[in-house]
């Protein structure tokens, strides 16, 4: 039988309200393709401003352009800000649909169940991981909506103006791309199953501390009478320094590529330009230097995306590992 993926299932668990997510989904690629026209203004701007020069008063549009590039950037805020709306109405619903069917299981399992389970580690089970979904749905998958329909609309524009120019730009582009995919993966999933069971820990542990702060003061001990929980923070300790480490050189590089655009244009641009400088080529070189910084926010949301998905696929475990647990069952000869 087919896994049912984390999306579908959360969808199904929000029942009517998914309608409001797919529609969120639409919205925010809308916005994202109205964000690109101010652009076209933009370049309509500078290409009056170069034909004029250096009698700039006889540019008579570049008001009339310049109103209309915000027009519709304004439009493109006001329909991604109703495709947030409807991601947190339906993102709210499933959060709490989730935490209701947990906590409707919770109360029939064995009392003793708490104990040996761990209450610190429940709590955070209940409360984060299903605000870990929260935060997926109200926020990345707009944003994954967004970020594709964003490059669909770039490579559009990249290849109409100057199809050299466009094709120096997607090169960092690769480059930063293929380094990205050095960070995620089915390694980075199981650092970031490793990263929630250490809170898992300290969390069990932070409860036990608090609890026992009375026999803390009355007796003079410190933090370090309480082994465990230290244990358990040197331990966090020991594994965030060393994946910080591990991701330190390839999210230099990842950097480094997708904020490399306009050095990589000015280089393309010295090399196509040895026979004279044209105003046109000038002008599409300005373009372009202008709307690449998009391609590198665009980029930077993709990888946070792909870090948020295994998020919420650790948090779905954690909350099955509850959901499987086995109800106590009821005598079917009561007394």
């Amino acid at each position: 039988m087919k896994k049912q993926s984390n999306l579908s299932r959360l969808l199904e668990i929000a029942g009517s309200h998914k309608y409001l997510t797919y529609a969120s989904w639409v919205l925010s690629a809308i916005s994202a393709l109205i964000a690109l026209v101010p652009f076209y203004y933009i370049w309509k701007m500078i290409k009056e401003v170069l034909e004029v020069a250096p009698n700039f008063g006889q540019a008579q549009s570049l008001t009339g352009n310049g109103w209309m590039a915000v027009l519709f950037a304004v439009i493109a805020v006001l329909v991604y800000i109703a495709g947030l709306m409807c991601s947190h109405l339906g993102a709210f619903r499933i959060a709490t649909n989730l935490r209701i069917q947990t906590m409707e299981h919770i109360v029939k399992l064995p009392l003793g169940f708490a104990e040996s389970f761990g209450s610190g580690k429940l709590r955070k089970i209940v409360n984060e991981s299903s605000a870990a979904t929260e935060t997926y749905l109200a926020h990345q998958l707009p944003d994954r909506a967004n970020a594709i329909a964003t490059p669909c609309g770039l490579l559009v524009l990249l290849f109409v103006f100057d199809w050299r120019l466009g094709l120096l730009s997607l090169v960092p582009v690769v480059l930063g791309f293929l380094i990205m995919m050095t960070m995620t993966g089915k390694q980075m999933q199981e650092k970031m199953k490793e990263y929630q069971n250490a809170l898992d820990d300290m969390s069990n542990e932070a409860v036990e501390y608090v609890r026992g702060i009375p026999v803390v003061k009355t007796f003079g001990q410190t933090i370090f009478s309480f082994k465990k929980f230290k244990d358990s923070i040197d331990r966090y300790k020991v594994w965030v320094i060393a994946y910080t480490k591990q991701l330190r050189t390839p999210m230099m590089f990842y950097t480094a590529a997708i904020n490399g655009v306009f050095a990589t244009l000015i280089a393309g641009g010295l090399l196509l330009t040895q026979d004279g400088v044209t105003s046109g080529f000038l002008l599409d070189l300005i373009f372009y230097i202008i709307i690449t910084p998009v391609i590198s926010v665009t980029l930077t949301r993709i990888m946070f995306q792909s870090e948020n998905a295994m998020i919420v696929d650790d948090a779905l475990q954690r909350i099955d590992s509850v959901l499987h647990l086995k109800p106590l069952e009821e005598t079917k000869h009561p007394m």
